[in-house]
């Protein structure tokens, strides 16, 4: 079991915490959605996390959720807090009501409760996209890795510091009315390895992945994955940028 925060001794009572959960089993026919409310006492520096481990512990084994780090690395604990995706491990209960809110992230295929499998889509998007370095240099496993420049370095780094999580799919608007759409996350995989030296393949070899409606020129500019991105990634910036370069290519 994990070790729940302690709660500490204050001066008045703990603030009583309403959690409404939308509860379904996809797996169960007879299961509706529907909203469960639990009730818990708030903890000094309570997270969301803390509050669902505490409320599975003591009051229901069989909420579903997920969670691997609870550091805002692994982005498994995406969800929509009072209507708004983000992370339960980082989102603390003091900066939010007495009432809170939680369903599962739309858009991706629902496991229970607020278990999504974020992880099909993402791989599938990958595969796409191809998101992979493409090189044509034989691989010699006992030689050193070719220097990089700082400045690609950080470059990159700023880009793969995506965790995954799906907040920005679960935010797009454009997500949600084309299947296809590759959103932010896809993009930003293209922008990453369009920066990486050792990647051979020609801005047209990439362009040709996303130079459609599916891709850049799907993407309606409403910010939604910009502002909900939990590691706040410039992925705007990365959309317009690749825009701007296509069409400087004559690719559009």
């Amino acid at each position: 079991m994990i070790p729940l925060l302690r709660r500490r001794p204050t001066a008045g009572q703990p603030r009583r915490l309403t959690l409404s959960i939308l509860r379904c089993n996809p797996a169960d026919p007879a299961s509706v959605p529907h909203l469960q409310d639990y009730a818990l006492d708030e903890a000094d520096g309570m997270t969301l996390f803390i509050a669902l481990n505490d409320i599975r512990a003591h009051q229901d084994g069989s909420l579903q959720f997920d969670f691997v780090c609870r550091a805002g690395i692994c982005g498994s604990c995406a969800m929509l807090i009072n209507g708004r995706p983000g992370l339960a491990c980082r989102t603390l209960t003091r900066d939010l009501g007495d009432h809170i809110t939680l369903a599962p992230l739309p858009y991706f295929e629902l496991i229970g409760d607020l278990s999504v499998n974020t992880g099909k889509w993402m791989r599938g998007t990958s595969e796409r996209l191809q998101t992979w370095i493409h090189s044509t240099t034989p691989v010699d496993l006992d030689a050193l890795e070719a220097r990089m420049e700082p400045a690609e370095a950080e470059a990159i780094y700023e880009l793969d510091r995506c965790i995954e999580c799906g907040c920005c799919i679960a935010g797009c608007g454009t997500a949600q009315m084309r299947e296809g759409f590759v959103g932010a996350v896809g993009l930003n995989k293209i922008a990453r390895f369009r920066l990486d030296p050792r990647d051979q393949r020609s801005d047209a070899d990439f362009y040709e992945l996303i130079g459609d409606d599916d891709g850049v020129f799907g993407c309606m500019s409403l910010l939604g994955c910009h502002d909900l991105c939990p590691k706040q990634l410039p992925l705007q910036t990365q959309i317009a940028f690749l825009r701007r370069k296509m069409a400087a290519l004559g690719l559009r």
